[in-house]
């Protein structure tokens, strides 16, 4: 029996409140998960022991097997889970059961759907897990003490997920963690040896600690009778608890491969896909990488946690590995066991280690292979792009080495369907290019529709030119990294001047040259009335029904990342546009034989409707408003 010492009721951080009503009277579905949850935290603090352990041999106080316990009594309706890891310190207790340091239990609580089903898988994904325990029991008690700290150290921490918690010095002479669950009446299920070792099975199987149960044995005599009240109890392990990653690959079923990526990635869908390899040679090392199929909360904190379980010899060294992938691939989980470096690695080493960026490349050059496999499969890849597309389009800035492979993988919208779905590849833009086609055009806008209906578009539609439609805020960023494809220059067709090439032939080219020259003084007029505010005016063959756009120069910066980055509170550099007039239209027409005041306004109402159609936005609204009506009344 543990004796108290000193005891002190102290109330919950506010988030915890809110998630302990929510797993107290909301999630019923999926209320097995709470083992799965109780048994991964074991086993995590069975690898933080193992690890200190590697410069402090005496934190293992004489017992270096790890293990896993679990016990159940259906008298009294508990389940006891309990390890000999690392333990808990009285501040380690406070920290981790009383409140919640990370900002998960926010994004948790606002991504609630109120889907039972759904809502339950987010558990583990947010550093919540210990609080499914409440999903099954009305009562928590959990002693632990900390491998560091003697024996009257103990603390022993329990509540009734009613807004407070109870914590109490106590001697504990193991050290390690003991969760005891007092379970709900309607989950009395639970407290059954056949239930608790098919759970095991089922989530927990590929734990590399062992997970044991109690298990009644009777002696047997020579002709294999049993005897009568020699009953002995012994732990069976009822895990495999064997790594997952070491053992060889046709020996492992994709239920297994499935379950393990629930285990590291803490997700309770299915991945997409998964990549099995073992590297011997100048570089010894086996991963494990995965494709998820749904996105972590925090995919877009360029910050925040990723990065691969990191084993040295099946040494357990670190969660959140970040050095062996680029950040554009930080939606892969999995695990990397590797003989070619330290056991008492650290990440100022790791950043340090020429062997790491070896195995950087490797798995990076893993990983993009993949995806590449994976998009074989139309819908399983667009799954995968709808989910994470925009972060693998931060790769061609990031990874100038394999920006062709990740050219490879993008998917864009297009004029081929006129569709939102961005499910075009360059590749199929190239095979469906015109015959003298030696560009592959695109534009960005604001939006999908703003890029659809843009004016630019109107001379490639006349021409049946396929036209990549971008819409994404990254979309500008990635364009300016991404300047060729397949030999094929890529081309803003809002910017600089149109140049179709062969497409268009001497004749056509040479009725431009005149047109432009028969309105050389329209356009002189039209650039005096307008001033500063553009860089220059020109008639254009770009357009087909709008009566004037605008151009920016090449290498500008485009409208899109502009407003962007003054949204940012980036101060821009004035952009003056270039105006160019459809010469066959009406509105054009109207203008050429208007003068003094009128040409003025129209020439005006012209340049802020060619703004307004690439999504810009005017200075001065309300005078155009003042222009456009005079023009209508007149």
């Amino acid at each position: 029996m543990s004796t108290v010492t000193h005891e002190e009721t102290l109330g919950f951080q506010t988030e915890v409140k809110q998630l302990l009503n929510l797993m107290i009277h909301s999630l019923y579905s999926n209320r097995e998960i709470f083992l799965r949850e109780m048994i991964s935290n074991a086993a995590d603090a069975c690898d933080k022991l193992r690890y200190q352990a590697l410069d402090n041999d005496a934190l293992y106080e004489g017992d270096s097997e790890l293990r896993i316990e679990i016990e159940h009594d259906a008298k009294a309706g508990t389940v006891t889970v309990r390890d000999n890891g690392i333990g808990m310190s009285r501040e380690d207790v406070i920290q981790n059961l009383g409140t919640i340091a990370k900002s998960g239990t926010a994004d948790f609580l606002q991504q609630l759907s109120g889907e039972q089903q759904k809502d339950a898988r987010l558990i583990g994904q947010f550093g919540v897990g210990f609080y499914s325990g409440f999903i099954v029991a009305d009562e928590v008690t959990v002693r632990t003490r900390r491998a560091d700290l003697p024996k009257d150290a103990g603390v022993e921490w329990r509540s009734k997920g009613e807004g407070e918690f109870t914590i109490a010095d106590i001697d504990r002479e193991v050290r390690g963690t003991e969760i005891v669950l007092h379970l709900k009446e309607d989950a009395q299920e639970y407290a059954d040896d056949f239930r608790l070792k098919n759970l095991v099975r089922k989530y927990s199987d590929h734990i590399e600690v062992p997970v044991r149960m109690p298990k009644t044995e009777t002696a047997k005599d020579d002709e294999g009778n049993e005897i009568e009240g020699s009953e002995v109890e012994t732990w069976e392990t009822v895990n495999e608890a064997t790594a997952l990653w070491v053992r060889p690959k046709a020996e492992i079923s994709d239920d297994e491969y499935k379950a393990f990526y629930k285990h590291v990635s803490h997700d309770f869908s299915d991945p997409l896909t998964w990549s099995h390899n073992r590297v011997e040679g100048k570089l010894e090392y086996t991963s494990l990488l995965y494709v998820p199929g749904r996105a972590p909360f925090d995919l877009y904190e360029r910050d925040g946690a990723r990065g691969l379980k990191l084993y040295v010899q099946r040494v357990f060294i670190m969660d959140d590995a970040e050095q062996f992938l680029p950040l554009y691939l930080r939606f892969i989980k999995g695990v990397i066991d590797t003989k070619d470096l330290s056991l008492n690695v650290s990440r100022e080493l790791l950043q340090q280690d020429p062997q790491v960026d070896k195995m950087k490349a490797a798995l990076t050059k893993r990983g993009l292979d993949m995806l590449k496999k994976l998009a074989k499969d139309d819908e399983q890849y667009q799954t995968f792009w709808n989910t994470f597309g925009t972060v693998l389009k931060e790769g061609p800035a990031e990874d100038h080495a394999n920006r062709d492979k990740i050219a490879g993988l993008l998917r864009f919208a297009s004029t081929h369907t006129d569709s939102s779905t961005q499910d075009q590849s360059l590749a199929s833009y190239v095979e469906r290019m015109k015959e003298g086609q030696q560009k592959i055009y695109y534009i960005v806008a604001d939006s999908f529709n703003a890029a659809k209906h843009s004016p630019h578009l109107e001379i490639f539609r006349k021409k049946g030119i396929e036209v990549l439609l971008l819409s994404d805020r990254i979309d500008e960023w990635l364009m300016s990294h991404l300047t060729e494809f397949d030999g094929k220059s890529m081309v803003d067709v809002a910017k600089g001047d149109l140049d179709l090439g062969e497409i268009e032939d001497e004749e056509e080219k040479k009725a431009q040259e005149e047109t432009a020259k028969s309105k050389e003084d329209l356009v002189k007029r039209v650039k005096e009335a307008l001033g500063e505010e553009v860089q220059e005016v020109k008639v254009t063959h770009r357009l087909t029904d709008s009566p004037a756009c605008v151009v920016l120069p090449e290498h500008e910066m485009g409208f899109q990342m502009r407003r962007i980055m003054e949204a940012a509170g980036q101060p821009m550099p004035e952009v003056k546009p270039i105006l160019e007039l459809n010469p066959d239209h009406v509105l054009v027409g109207r203008l050429e034989s208007a003068d003094g005041e009128a040409f003025s306004d129209l020439s005006r109402i012209l340049l802020d409707q060619a703004i307004i159609a690439e999504g810009g936005h005017l200075d001065d609204p309300a005078a155009y408003v003042k222009r456009l009506n005079t023009l209508l009344m007149a």
